[in-house]
């Protein structure tokens, strides 16, 4: 055993498996929790604002998968030229792709990307974009799911030539507390604290907990409204998320669009029209239009209301590697165990 694989300390050899790479991975996901702590058992990365990938070598093939399992190799050619290039020919690693505006991870300016199907398009798009990788799951022949975080961290970190546009995500021991001032201080979105000896687990997990600077949900489109005054486009989406089954009415998104954003969404919004509104129990908005649920937003908002609506939510993005259906209320957990 050889290559990055020397980072393994002989205690954890035993926790490696031999195998051909994976040809498709569930990737793990964190729990929100209700606040910030240090702990010497836990290691804290950056909470980036992107999009989650899975991305894989295996000889000449190279895979960059969203988190729902789509192709998002013509979306992305910089990063799969970068993967190619590189000396290790398999391997499976885990991370955010991430755009940036004025110094700060934008996701709105990496939707910019988003619609882009043609390599030569989306390389003259003028947005730049950056891998951020923080999990290896398969390398030199072994999966490496099995070890601890803190031993896969070493191990992605000999695995790849680290320039951009790939970029190795850091992380720091213990301090959590003072980290998370720092993120916030610096309009990061928040950290994610994972445990230093816990596996990789395809689902979600305690073992990863998010701690956020600032709200943010994933909401399903339901509908719309009629613009007013000199606004084009819409006035406001109406959206949602799942509970038991059925799609809650979580308010009005109103704000934060700009005219393309504003044009684009509609002319998404018109192709899913329906008669009926999507939502659970009875929903009356003025110029009121009904769609298919088929969209997932990303909003920020103050706090949630007692009636379960978002207080001055403003708009994202878009998401794609979510499903509807998997939408849900997020509520911060209490503790870490």
């Amino acid at each position: 055993m050889s290559g990055p694989l020397d980072a393994v300390p002989a205690a954890y050899r035993d926790a490696l498996r031999a195998s051909g790479p994976p040809r498709t991975v569930t990737p793990m996901l964190a729990v929100l929790t209700d606040g910030p702590f240090s702990d010497p058992d836990w290691i804290y990365e950056r909470k980036l604002d992107g999009e989650r990938v899975i991305a894989a070598r295996d000889g000449d093939d190279v895979r960059i998968t969203s988190r729902t399992g789509h192709d998002l190799r013509a979306t992305y050619p910089e990063l799969v030229d970068a993967l190619a290039e590189q000396t290790a020919h398999d391997l499976v690693v885990d991370g955010e792709v991430v755009a940036f505006e004025h110094g700060r991870a934008s996701f709105a300016r990496l939707q910019r990307r988003f619609g882009l199907s043609d390599p030569d398009e989306a390389r003259a798009s003028g947005i730049a974009v950056y891998l951020y990788l923080f999990d290896i799951l398969h390398v030199a022949g072994y999966d490496t799911r099995a070890l601890p975080n803190r031993v896969r961290k070493p191990v992605l970190r000999r695995a790849l030539t680290w320039q951009d546009p790939l970029r190795y995500t850091s992380h720091r021991v213990g301090d959590g507390d003072a980290y998370f001032a720092h993120a916030c201080a610096h309009g990061w979105e928040g950290l994610i604290a994972k445990r230093a000896d816990a596996p990789y687990a395809a689902r979600r997990s305690r073992d990863w907990l998010k701690v956020k600077c600032v709200n943010e949900q994933e909401v399903v489109i339901g509908g719309f409204t009629d613009p007013e005054g000199s606004r084009t486009g819409f006035g406001a989406l109406m959206v949602g998320y799942y509970d038991d089954g059925h799609l809650r009415y979580a308010g009005k998104v109103g704000t934060g669009y700009d005219r393309r954003t504003l044009a684009g969404l509609r002319e998404r919004l018109d192709g899913l029209e329906r008669d009926t509104p999507p939502f659970a129990g009875t929903v009356r908005e003025r110029g009121a239009h009904w769609v298919r649920p088929e969209l997932v937003a990303e909003v920020a908002f103050t706090e949630w209301t007692d009636d379960g609506k978002l207080r001055h939510p403003r708009y994202l993005g878009l998401r794609r590697d979510k499903d509807p259906k998997d939408v849900r209320r997020e509520r911060a957990e209490k503790g870490r165990s």
